[in-house]
């Protein structure tokens, strides 16, 4: 079958696109390329060699040649988002590009990195020469520490931050045994370490019970990170409706409940004072202030996401819902960092107020900075995403997508070039004689090419062979779009139709420039 679907007859090379280009007019130094981010629609350009026309010209009604306003701008199509997941974006340095010599025909313009929105009339010219400064940079895979298994084949990473948290732990349990159990001598930090583990254990346990949900909700989960102060849950995409964002959030803290209920009970046929009766004590205390700090209505909390999902079922808003959640968890930072050193000064916490000086005070006041420091930045991190989240409908493969003209293996880079600059295109795609698509040619190979030796050089040498990832459908878009791209990591891609017709092709500088654009949107 083949795959590009054309049936059309061969063209002359005078032919033209029956559709008029929208792009910005040609400049007195050379025509210019226009930017399909400024005319919207990725028309195919006529073939110009003889072969089969088999790339679509899109029809007037198309919704995609009507849209004026394309995103110009965006992020790799990275890790997440996850909904565990946040990313970062750095400004990258962008080289001038070359001017055209008078009277010279411009060839396609190199690879841009991400960098600030164009106005209406920044468009650039063709480059003549010269490699690449700055190519799309490629997404990091991403790393959580030592990998300790994969239950329910999602796997587990424990932090490098954890042997600090659990160190610490067996320092402060080790010196409230000391006093509980002084016959322990230096033994109770053995102690003190086995209950750090079986504390983050229980952690594990909690952090489980959400990705079990998540697995039964179909909501994939990248990964389970045990780190500095409890464990995350990295779910890759967000729950449909706000009933199954609550159950999502609440199977945690109902876990940790469930496990102090367990430790009580198991505590009963111990006697007190004991080392058996002093861990299971302890962990019953701490799997309870696990739930009921969890329980506090404020993002990142598990607390806060109940509460987003109730003001969601409320608005009908998850955006709504997100915001409300947010600002109460930053609220509650500023409350955790006042509040938990006064209460510690006042003695409401079990110990007398004039054992509450010195060194213990300093670390008191470290501690609420810590966690409200944590409870701020999740709650920014959640407002971040679930803008993310709302903007990613923005990304779509048919808007993205640049014109293209296809062209035979022997046609020299020089003519294929004369091609897509007469039909307005700023991309190369060589079929074959039937007009199926063999492979793509790289913007990076072309401007490495010196313009004196286009004429020798065959576009085949400078294409890259279209795999079955690189083929990708011009109706995707938000995260499926995002999630294409990430399995098969390439610089273009081949966008074609549900019939196999040639559409285009897809520049992954050009996903992350409108990523980064629909970012800097308002909500």
């Amino acid at each position: 079958m083949d795959e590009s679907g054309g049936s059309g007859q061969p063209r002359s090379g005078t032919d033209r696109p029956t559709k008029p280009h929208a792009g910005p007019t040609a400049q007195t130094t050379g025509p210019t390329i226009p930017d399909p981010h400024e005319n919207g629609t990725p028309a195919a350009a006529p073939s110009t060699d003889g072969a089969t026309d088999s790339v679509r010209q899109p029809a007037a009604d198309d919704p995609a040649a009507q849209d004026p306003s394309t995103p110009d701008t965006t992020p790799a199509p990275a890790e997440d988002p996850a909904s565990g997941s946040e990313t970062g974006t750095g400004e990258v340095e962008r080289p001038p590009a070359p001017e055209a010599d008078s009277g010279e025909r411009a060839d396609l313009p190199p690879p841009e990195a991400p960098r600030e929105p164009r106005t209406a009339d920044d468009h650039r010219t063709l480059a003549h020469s010269g490699a690449p400064k700055n190519p799309p940079p490629q997404s990091p895979q991403p790393r959580g520490g030592l990998l300790m298994g994969r239950p329910f084949g999602v796997p587990v990473y424990v932090a490098p931050s954890w042997f600090l948290v659990a160190a610490l732990i067996t320092w402060v349990f080790g010196g409230q045994l000391d006093r509980v159990l002084p016959e322990l001598g230096a033994a109770r930090y053995l102690v003190s370490l086995f209950f750090a583990v079986a504390f983050y254990a229980s952690v594990l346990v909690h952090e489980l019970a959400h990705t079990v949900a998540a697995l039964r909700f179909k909501l994939p989960v990248r990964r389970i990170q045990l780190q500095f102060f409890g464990g995350v849950s990295e779910i890759e995409k967000e729950a449909e409706t706000p009933g199954r964002e609550f159950v999502l959030a609440f199977v945690g803290p109902l876990l940790s409940l469930v496990l102090a209920g367990l430790f009580y009970v198991a505590m009963q046929p111990v006697e007190p004072g004991t080392v058996p009766g002093v861990l299971l004590a302890g962990l019953m205390v701490s799997n309870l202030i696990v739930a009921a700090f969890n329980l506090l209505p404020g993002l990142p909390l598990d607390g806060g996401r109940m509460l987003r999902a109730v003001v969601w079922k409320i608005t009908g808003k998850p955006m709504s819902g997100t915001v409300a959640a947010a600002w109460v968890g930053r609220a509650l930072a500023v409350c955790v960092l006042i509040g938990l050193p006064l209460l510690t000064q006042s003695g409401a916490l079990g110990s007398s107020a004039e054992d509450n000086v010195g060194m213990d005070t300093v670390m008191d006041a470290l501690l609420a900075a810590i966690l409200a420091a944590i409870i701020w930045t999740g709650a920014g991190n959640s407002l971040r995403m679930a803008r993310l989240r709302e903007h990613l409908p923005d990304l779509r493969a048919r808007t993205l997508t640049r014109r293209a003209v296809p062209v035979e293996t022997d046609t020299p880079l020089s003519e294929a070039l004369r091609r897509a600059n007469d039909a307005g295109a700023r991309a190369l795609v060589v079929v074959d004689a039937e007009g199926t698509p063999l492979s793509l040619v790289r913007e990076a190979a072309i401007v490495g090419v010196p313009e004196h030796r286009r004429p020798w050089v065959a576009v085949s040498g400078l294409a890259q062979d279209i795999t079955d990832g690189m083929r990708v459908s011009a109706e995707l878009a938000g995260e499926d779009l995002l999630d294409t791209l990430r399995a098969t990591p390439a610089t273009e891609y081949l966008v074609v139709e549900e019939t196999g017709e040639i559409y285009g092709v897809l520049s992954a500088a050009d996903v992350e420039r409108a990523f980064v654009k629909a970012m800097a949107r308002p909500s």
